[in-house]
């Protein structure tokens, strides 16, 4: 079969020049959703969190870092895993402190982290 002219092809997915139809939203947000990319944030999805790199994603480079660094069994605030002179070359260093959060409970899954609350706010140890 033929494939619709461009034009034609173009209105098909795009009726309105601009605008992208809310059912094509969905479909990118619930793919994002399953491939562990996007979090909603509220029960009615009207907001969410797109995150680059999977929790998990993050919580193994972060780890790599202990591990490459000799730092098991040291404890870390979240501030200095995030803003930290000793992470500024890593590819974590700057993360948004939900998406930190949630990298290192996908660790305290794995038995590799545990999230701790310290005198001035959350930590972390690393096994």
């Amino acid at each position: 079969p033929l494939a619709p002219a461009p034009r034609l092809h173009q209105r098909l997915l795009n009726p309105r020049p601009g605008k992208l139809p809310l059912e094509s939203i969905q479909v990118v947000l619930e793919e994002l959703r399953k491939n562990g990319n996007l979090e909603w944030l509220d029960k009615n999805k009207t907001s969410f969190l797109i995150m680059w790199k999977r929790p998990e994603e993050w919580g193994k480079l972060i780890y790599q870092w202990v591990s490459r660094n000799g730092l098991t069994n040291s404890v870390f605030t979240l501030y200095e895993l995030a803003s930290g002179d000793d992470t500024e070359n890593e590819e974590f260093h700057g993360l948004d402190e939900a998406v930190l959060l949630r990298a290192l409970q996908a660790l305290q899954q794995e038995h590799k982290a545990e999230i701790i609350t310290l005198d001035d706010g959350r930590g972390v140890k690393f096994f």
